[in-house]
């Protein structure tokens, strides 16, 4: 996926959970990461900086790999 900044994304489950960021650390991600919106605020390099729902989560970095496009 070729994201920008203010894209809506979510986390594709199947990359996610068997991905070297998984292994290297809690592999029980949150519901949130896959069900809801979440907005590109940053991207470095091969991550983006998401941050996700309306409610208050931490930001997190996934690879852009991982994301794809929210309708």
């Amino acid at each position: 996926m070729a994201a920008k900044r203010g894209d809506m994304v979510r986390a594709i489950r199947e990359k996610l959970e068997n991905s070297l960021e998984a292994q290297a650390s809690d592999s029980r991600f949150p519901s949130y990461l896959f069900e809801t919106k979440g907005e590109v605020v940053d991207i470095k390099g091969d991550y983006a900086l998401v941050k996700f729902g309306k409610v208050p989560t931490p930001n997190i970095w996934l690879r852009l790999d991982q994301l794809e496009e929210f309708k």
